[in-house]
């Protein structure tokens, strides 16, 4: 590498894979390799964004914190969810997509050398970023049993240290849709008050869950409300993967140094997509929308895990991926990705890169094929094998 920040930041390998089944051209490859979905957007931010094509100020990087209806409409979003009441004016700003307000997040909030607690396995773009920032990753390995995954709460907060910039939790995460709730943020609040971190929220995938229950939001728990950073996205939810649009919410001295970050990073996000993200997160709809949509997603989760019945796949509470423990297999995620792909027709990300524990996990999506094809999944996973 060029520059030392690069030294450790190996990619994600998601691209390498849909690189690879694009230029194969062929229709029966099953695509479980990238967080796409072919569920359609809300049709009113459709609409929007058809209007803004023909609206002059959306044509413009003004305002750089984001359009006050998109603003507005994401605190009070966050509001509803959290229990809080935010200000848009000063406790919100709008990002290009999630990962860019969690970069300028990170930022914002880690001096180099500065730890960042995060659960194992977990995304490697959430990894790198933290590194391109000068922090250091801290680990709390997560377990899987039948149920799915867990992590230990009293284990997550002895991870927070003096050392510890912030903690950077997301739920349901990605790739292993583990879940996190009340107890997580109780040990977390006294572990953070202690220490003086932050605590960065992902909330992406929040309302994604497969157990019928509301999002668990840290900032609902009192004594984390004045240290967490919420960071949105409309990419899955909403299913606006394309409009490149997020929003970051949290107290206003925070938010102030995050707005300099963003003026000084990405600038702006989308004018073209703002008012069609303001438009789903306001629909009376909303709601349902998501909850349909979700309904979905489990039932394609469920066709997998029912395809996948004699492999060690693990179940996740929500989102739109699941990781096979490879290690059963006596195969790396490495070789059964290849042999998916060579054999069977399959695209799958091995999660190399992916925490510390990344390398034994082939993470397969199920948000972006119907139902009729995974059906197909057990007799290709055979012939794979």
């Amino acid at each position: 590498m060029t520059v030392t920040r690069l030294r450790d930041i190996p990619g994600i390998g998601v691209d390498a894979i849909g690189d690879a089944a694009d230029a194969a051209g062929d229709p029966e490859f099953l695509r479980l390799e990238n967080l796409d979905t072919d569920l359609r957007p809300p049709a009113v931010a459709l609409a929007a964004t058809h209007a803004a094509v023909d609206a002059d100020p959306a044509n413009s990087y003004l305002p750089f914190q984001g359009h006050r209806s998109l603003r507005a409409a994401a605190t009070a979003h966050v509001g509803r969810i959290s229990g809080r009441s935010y200000d848009p004016d000063t406790e919100c700003v709008s990002v290009a997509g999630g990962l860019n307000g969690i970069l300028n997040t990170l930022l914002a909030t880690v001096e180099p050398g500065q730890e960042v607690v995060l659960c194992d396995p977990i995304y490697a773009g959430l990894v790198n970023r933290v590194r391109l920032a000068g922090g250091v990753p801290r680990f709390v390995p997560a377990e899987h049993t039948a149920d799915g995954w867990t992590v230990d709460p009293e284990r997550l907060a002895a991870a927070v240290g003096p050392g510890t910039a912030a903690v950077l939790m997301m739920g349901p995460a990605m790739p292993t849709g583990l879940v996190l709730d009340e107890r997580h943020w109780s040990a977390l609040a006294d572990a953070c008050e202690r220490h003086d971190a932050w605590l960065i929220y992902d909330a992406a995938m929040e309302r994604l869950r497969f157990d019928g229950r509301p999002p668990s939001h840290p900032a609902a728990h009192e004594a984390l409300a004045r240290r967490t950073i919420t960071v949105g996205s409309a990419s899955k939810e909403l299913r606006l993967i394309g409009w490149r649009v997020g929003w970051v919410v949290g107290p206003a001295p925070i938010m102030a140094d995050i707005r300099l970050v963003g003026l000084t990073n990405v600038v702006c996000q989308v004018g073209l997509a703002q008012q069609a993200v303001a438009a789903a997160l306001d629909a009376p709809d909303a709601e349902a929308d998501v909850a349909a949509a979700t309904a979905e997603w489990q039932r394609r989760c469920e066709t997998v895990l029912d395809q996948l019945a004699g492999y060690p796949a693990i179940r996740p509470h929500g989102g739109w991926s699941l990781l096979i423990d490879t290690r059963p297999l006596e195969l790396t995620a490495a070789d059964l990705s290849r042999r998916l792909f060579d054999r069977a027709k399959i695209a799958a990300t091995p999660m190399d890169g992916w925490g510390p524990s990344g390398e034994h996990y082939l993470r397969m999506v199920f948000a972006n094929e119907p139902v009729e094809r995974l059906t197909a999944l057990g007799d290709r996973f055979r012939l794979a094998l």
